[in-house]
């Protein structure tokens, strides 16, 4: 199912386009303020973002920026009283993919909605976050806030299947045996250690990456 993120303060907009989108197949969820939208994009990414300007806690086109300095490819569309040019132009120029002005027809969002995710693709599956950190699969790279950090080939293979695994423990010997034992590079355990460190030391020792002692490593949500 088609995820949006619906970052809007005002309640009957927001339940609206929400049951509208629900008949036609898509799972929405409403945020009342640019800190709770922040927070859940940093644990999950959806298909598309919409994003209201005036928020009680900020401007919607600060929250684009953020958003193209994690996920680039990531759909956005304004939803916004704002209709004069200059502040249209200023939302294309912050990030968004396309710009509707309120008020504005169900269906004219659908259609919108549905031809963005057309060009998209599938950019979910594309990105994966936990806490300040995020990965892009498509194109290999690993960012901690906005941050670009480069990493060796194991390092990003075992970042990536811890992240993969968000939630779960991954066991030393699965670690071992996914990231180097299968391409025949058989190492002792000592080697999954010192990659850890180094991983941990270029992400700044992150919280959201924890330590099973003598057991595994696992990512997980900062609440």
């Amino acid at each position: 199912m088609i995820e949006i993120y619906y970052i809007e303060d005002d309640e009957n907009i927001a339940m609206t386009v929400k049951e509208y989108l629900s008949q036609k197949g898509y799972a929405v969820s409403i945020f009342e303020t640019l800190e709770s939208g922040r927070k859940a994009l940093e644990h999950h990414i959806p298909n598309i973002a919409l994003i209201d300007w005036n928020m009680p806690d900020g401007e919607g086109n600060s929250f684009c920026r953020w958003i193209r300095s994690r996920w680039k490819e990531l759909p956005v569309i304004f939803l916004t009283v704002r209709d004069d040019t200059r502040d249209i132009i200023s939302g294309f120029e912050y990030g968004a993919d396309d710009y509707v002005t309120k008020p504005f027809e169900l269906e004219v969002l659908h259609s919108r909605i549905h031809a963005l995710l057309r060009r998209a693709g599938n950019v979910q599956s594309q990105y994966l976050s936990c806490g300040s950190i995020s990965i892009d699969k498509s194109k290999t790279t690993v960012f901690c806030g906005e941050e670009e950090i480069t990493v060796s080939q194991v390092e990003y293979r075992l970042l990536q299947l811890l992240m993969e695994n968000k939630g779960r423990t991954v066991t030393r010997g699965r670690l071992l045996n996914q990231i180097w034992d299968n391409n025949g590079n058989y190492v002792n355990d000592n080697t999954l250690t010192v990659t850890m460190k180094r991983l941990r030391e270029k992400l700044h020792h992150p919280s959201c990456l924890k330590t099973m002692r003598s057991f595994g490593y696992r990512m997980e949500d900062e609440i």
